[in-house]
């Protein structure tokens, strides 16, 4: 498993919009300068966050962004699965439409070993919140 730019950004969007939560509504282009991170990239993260539940959003003059729920309820294995697709490690085991079925499964000697990398990946993954990614900045 790889995390792309677009799973690594939408965490540091999610991040900072947490630093912030005093803020009513949090502006694209404030994100943007303060991760240094094009305002057109955040815009399609935003979108993808946006219909997907994580992020309240609204456009034109005094718009911008809101987290929606509580931080330690923004799980960063939701996040990745959101942005990434999958956290598999390899691919017989991802799941959904595209999802490859492997022919050797039933006599796979390397699967059992996979299985549980991708469930300790994702197990830790998703028990680290927001709420813990901010905490850990500020001890």
């Amino acid at each position: 498993m790889i995390v792309s730019t677009r799973g690594r950004y939408a965490l540091r969007v999610l991040v900072d919009m947490a630093e912030h939560t005093d803020e009513d509504r949090i502006p694209l282009k404030e994100i943007a300068e303060r991760q240094q991170i094009s305002q057109k990239y955040i815009e399609s993260i935003m979108t993808l966050l946006s219909k997907n539940g994580f992020v309240d959003g609204v456009h034109g003059k005094g718009g911008g962004y809101k987290l929606n729920r509580p931080l330690s309820e923004y799980k960063v294995g939701d996040i990745l699965r959101l942005t990434e697709g999958s956290l598999a490690p390899v691919a017989c085991l991802e799941c959904g439409v595209d999802a490859i079925t492997c022919e050797r499964k039933a006599q796979c000697r390397t699967l059992p070993m996979w299985e549980k990398l991708n469930s300790i990946v994702s197990d830790y993954l998703d028990s680290v919140s927001l709420e813990d990614l901010i905490l850990k900045e500020s001890e």
